[in-house]
C-alpha cells in the first residue's frame, strides 16, 4: 500500500464516480445466467455471499482469512468464492472490511460503502478511486441488472486500522458513519443486512419505507443488540418474514447466542432461520 503522490483527493473521488459510471453501464449490458432462487452463504460474523435469481454474485463484509469461524477453503484461499460481482462493506472495522480490498482487487469489483470509509481507503493507498464507489443513508445505487441497493442506517461506529509500511506501525483513521443495506433483487426479494447496530427507533420506519423480506440482524451484544434488544425490534418494530441471527460465535465479548435468541423470538409469527457458518440457504 503507497500514498497518493499525483493525484489529488478531488481528482481521486471524481475519477472514482466517472469509472463506478462507466462500470455500471457495461454491468447493465453484461447478460446474467438464471436461476431459480436465491442462494445465502454464512461465510461468518456478518459476511455473507448471495447468488441473486438472475445468476450475479454479491459479497457483504468478507472477513475471511482472519475470521476465526470462516469456513474452509475460504479462509486460506479468498479465490475459493468464485466470481464477485458486487461488494458491499458496511463499515470499516476489521471483522467488517476485512478481505472486501483484496476481493476487489482480484476480480476487479467495484467496492460500495460509507462515503467516509471508502475516502481513507483511497487516500492511503488501500484501495484504487476506479475500483471504489461512495454513498451514504437513504441513497440508492443500481450497480447490476435488476439489483437495487438502498443503504439506511445502522447503530454503530467506524474506524479505520491502517497498517503505515513505512512506519510498519498500525494507525487509526476515523471512517465515518456505518450503514445498513436494503438489498432488492431481479424477483423483488428483499434483504436487509443491518451491519453492526444497537437498537434505534428508526428500524420501524425502515420497515415501512422498504418492506425487507429477510433480516440479516447482529445478536452478539456488546458491541451490537443482544439477543433480547434484537427479538424486541424483531417482534415489536421490523415484524419480517424471516430473520437470521448473525455477528456472534467469532468474538469472546459477544457472548449472545442462538438459543438465547430463538428463547426470547418464542411466540412471534417471525420465522427465525439459524445458521452456521458455511451453510447455504435457498429462498
Amino acid at each position: 500500500m503507497t500514498w497518493l503522490h499525483s493525484v489529488g483527493l478531488k481528482a481521486c473521488l471524481a475519477l472514482s464516480l466517472t469509472a463506478v459510471g462507466m462500470s455500471s453501464s457495461i454491468a447493465q449490458q453484461a447478460p446474467s445466467t438464471p436461476q431459480a432462487k436465491t442462494e445465502l452463504l454464512w461465510l461468518g460474523q456478518a459476511g455473507f455471499r448471495i447468488k441473486t435469481p438472475g445468476g450475479q454474485t454479491i459479497v457483504i463484509d468478507p472477513w475471511l482469512t482472519g475470521g476465526p469461524k470462516t469456513p474452509a477453503p475460504y479462509k486460506t484461499d479468498i479465490a475459493a468464492l468464485g466470481k464477485v460481482d458486487l461488494l458491499l462493506v458496511t463499515h470499516a472495522h476489521v471483522d467488517h472490511i476485512g478481505d472486501a480490498p483484496a476481493l476487489a482487487k482480484l476480480h476487479k469489483t467495484v467496492l460500495y460503502g460509507p462515503a467516509d470509509m471508502i475516502t481513507p481507503l483511497i487516500t492511503l493507498g488501500i484501495m484504487p478511486a476506479e475500483l471504489t464507489h461512495r454513498f451514504n443513508k437513504t441513497g440508492n445505487v443500481k450497480p447490476l441488472p435488476g439489483i437495487k441497493v438502498t443503504a439506511v442506517q445502522a447503530e454503530h461506529s467506524s474506524l479505520l486500522v491502517w497498517k503505515n509500511p513505512a512506519t510498519e506501525k498500525l494507525e487509526s483513521h476515523p471512517a465515518g458513519e456505518a450503514v445498513g443495506y436494503i438489498i432488492e433483487l431481479e424477483n423483488g426479494f428483499k434483504i436487509w443486512h443491518m451491519g453492526d447496530t444497537g437498537l434505534f427507533g428508526d428500524m420501524k420506519f425502515i420497515t415501512e419505507r422498504y418492506k425487507p423480506d429477510l433480516v440479516l440482524m447482529p445478536i452478539g451484544g456488546n458491541f451490537t443488540m443482544d439477543p433480547e434488544d434484537a427479538a424486541f425490534a424483531a417482534r415489536n418494530w421490523i415484524k419480517p418474514k424471516m430473520v437470521i441471527p448473525m455477528h456472534h460465535n467469532s468474538n469472546p465479548l459477544a457472548k449472545g447466542t442462538v438459543e438465547e435468541f430463538q428463547k426470547a423470538m418464542k411466540g412471534s409469527s417471525v420465522k427465525v432461520l439459524p445458521m452456521v457458518e458455511g451453510q447455504t440457504l435457498e429462498f
